[in-house]
């Protein structure tokens, strides 16, 4: 009896892991990568999109709670990001930057699980630095209104497969400087399949090609890679942190206060469970 709750646990947190994972292909500033890599299951995710073969029911069984809470999250947040972001992003994507930071303590300790020297802490400084860097300039290269077709959609599947494969890459921040963040939204909501299916062959396409890369570095340099990914989650942590607060009262500042400890102590209960269950 015991274990079948144990079960029941484990599947309830890893479909809420799903869900916010999910969150993070569709929310512009979160990466769905990055969030994977915090709730301890990125690294799970890279090895069996390598080997796909490789304890293939076991990981099936695993994955599908995360699969079916990502498309809840993907499909849900299709219907209310327009409204939540419109109306109070501030607020929202304090929320977020709460989950990141209750969770940080978690993905440092598995950063260092095989060792830390002081060139891996000097990895995540250097990455830091660069990642920010890249998401505060390079994103501008995207500016502009894309025409909308089969090939352009593979496209943007493809950078939210990146998202999975590069933690602390968001790809929806690229959709919305392209001019196809709204146009994809609508398209998941209404199932557009026009929009879907290149979606899901550009993503696909992307994950199985670099998930054997990203599973060999593990492989010869775990340390570094994990390293390489806080450096990459801190800098998108800042990017996301909001600025404006035009027309804001005391109780917006409240509200965004007790978002960031709700988001903070919701990511720390999640990844003591993590603990316990994994």
């Amino acid at each position: 009896m015991e274990n079948k709750q144990i079960n029941s646990k484990d599947w309830l947190l890893r479909f809420i892991k799903g869900m916010f994972i999910g969150s993070g292909f569709i929310l512009p500033g979160v990466s769905g990568g990055a969030l994977a890599a915090i709730f301890g299951i990125y690294e799970r995710i890279i090895s069996f999109l390598a080997h796909i073969t490789k304890n293939f029911k076991e990981n099936v069984l695993f994955f599908i709670p995360v699969g079916l809470g990502g498309l809840t999250g993907v499909f849900l947040l299709s219907f209310g990001v327009s409204f939540l972001l419109g109306n109070y992003e501030t607020i929202i994507l304090w929320f977020f930057i709460g989950c990141i930071v209750g969770t940080v303590p978690s993905l440092w300790k598995e950063a260092g699980k095989k060792g830390r020297s002081n060139a891996d802490i000097m990895m995540m400084v250097v990455t830091f630095i660069l990642g920010f860097a890249f998401l505060f300039y390079g994103s501008s290269i995207f500016q502009g209104n894309i025409t909308q077709n089969f090939w352009t959609w593979m496209i943007a599947g493809a950078l939210i497969g990146l998202g999975m494969i590069v933690p602390g890459l968001s790809p929806s921040n690229f959709l919305v400087y392209m001019g196809m963040y709204k146009a994809m939204s609508d398209g998941i909501k209404n199932v557009d399949f026009s929009v879907l299916i290149p979606l899901a062959i550009g993503g696909l396409a992307c994950v199985l090609t670099l998930s054997k890369v990203m599973d060999y570095i593990f492989s010869i340099a775990y340390a570094k890679l994990f390293h390489f990914i806080l450096g990459i989650v801190f800098a998108s942590t800042i990017m996301i942190i909001p600025t404006s607060y035009t027309g804001f009262t005391l109780l917006n500042y409240v509200a965004c206060a007790v978002m960031i400890i709700l988001g903070a102590l919701l990511g720390k209960w999640m990844s003591s469970l993590e603990e316990k269950y994994k």
